[in-house]
């Protein structure tokens, strides 16, 4: 169903992605269930979530003093953090004095001129980080006169990603070689989607996230700490054929001293206009078959001599296409049945 291409010293892992004829089958299987029971039908809620991070590990929150608050304002926003991540389940405390084994959500507020914008890690037992994230900006005038409520709102927008982060590096840890524990799981700075219709760009990268997540990476939205960055460009163009479109998908892997280190090109063709809203479980197939070939990507990286540790920090996207051309893109083959599993407008694509 897919072939791989690489290249020197940027390889290419090529990939058509479908539903193929696994996903027939599910409706049929689901119809036979009846009036059966289902209890794990649907999302699993937040207890799987309990079970995925290990008992022994709790968070701690100190007073932020580094975050333009007075120590009144630094505690009450520590007691929201704190309450922010209860509720999804994750063992945490506020707390000036953390225990040893203790981890740590280290907040800081950065003065932007007439916004602030708080920022967050997460250190380990070890005080060394291993993840971040950053909130919404805040008037500066605001953010002075900071109370309960904005504090309950950050926190609230801020614990789904410090949850995520936190089973991303459980998981990470799990699927690390043991000789290799001691630097951690692989962090990718998630540069975004770019190029797509409808609500690709933002339903390509947020099933991205996930799926690299189960592929033991920690994926952040900040460069900070990051040993590699990601992003993807899209591209639908006439394929031909009266009422077909090519899509093709590139999602290119960089490290942080800007160096490009490959591609996974994924190419398919769908009507239409099938793109131009929802892209729905498109997405999900497309990110779980292009997460492989970024994850071999950065295993061949993680092969080669390390980088020096002054290298310069990744940068977003430039707003405007950059000056260069863009690299080539290889002639699409021509659909196959054997490549399908079907005809080429495959079940669910429609």
């Amino acid at each position: 169903m897919s072939s791989s291409r690489a290249r020197r010293p940027a390889p290419r892992h090529r990939r058509r992605w479908g539903l193929g004829l696994a996903a027939l089958a599910l409706p049929a299987l689901l119809a036979a269930c009846g009036d059966l029971p289902q209890p794990f039908r649907g999302r699993p809620g937040a207890q799987a979530q309990v079970l995925a991070i290990p008992l022994a590990l709790r968070l701690a929150v100190p007073p932020p003093p580094q975050a333009l608050l007075s120590n009144e304002q630094a505690g009450a926003f520590a007691e929201a953090v704190t309450k922010a991540l209860q509720a999804q389940d994750v063992p945490a405390v506020a707390t000036s004095t953390p225990l040893p084994l203790d981890w740590l959500v280290e907040v800081t507020a950065e003065n932007q001129g007439r916004t602030v914008r708080p920022r967050f890690r997460l250190l380990d037992a070890d005080r060394k980080p291993q993840a971040a994230t950053e909130g919404q900006t805040v008037p500066l005038r605001d953010w002075a006169n900071a109370d309960r409520a904005l504090f309950e709102r950050i926190a609230q927008e801020t614990a789904p990603k410090l949850t995520q982060m936190l089973l991303q590096i459980e998981a990470g840890r799990k699927s690390t070689d043991p000789q290799s524990l001691t630097a951690g799981p692989p962090r990718l700075y998630m540069l975004g989607v770019q190029g797509a219709p409808g609500d690709g760009n933002a339903t390509l990268a947020a099933r991205m996230r996930e799926q690299l997540g189960h592929q033991g990476f920690v994926v952040q939205d900040t460069a900070e700490g990051a040993g590699y960055g990601l992003q993807a460009d899209v591209a639908v163009v006439p394929a031909g054929p009266p009422g077909v479109e090519r899509v093709e998908i590139q999602w290119i892997v960089s490290r942080r001293d800007g160096q490009e280190l490959g591609r996974v090109v994924q190419m398919n063709e769908l009507p239409a206009g099938r793109l131009n809203r929802l892209w729905g479980d498109i997405a999900y197939v497309a990110a779980n078959e292009a997460a492989g070939g970024v994850k071999t990507v950065v295993s061949n990286a993680l092969q080669a001599p390390p980088t020096t540790s002054d290298a310069p920090p990744l940068a977003a996207p430039p707003s405007t296409p950059a000056a260069a051309p863009a690299p080539a893109r290889p002639a699409p083959a021509p659909p196959q049945a054997a490549d399908l599993g079907g005809p080429p407008a495959l079940p669910g694509f429609r």
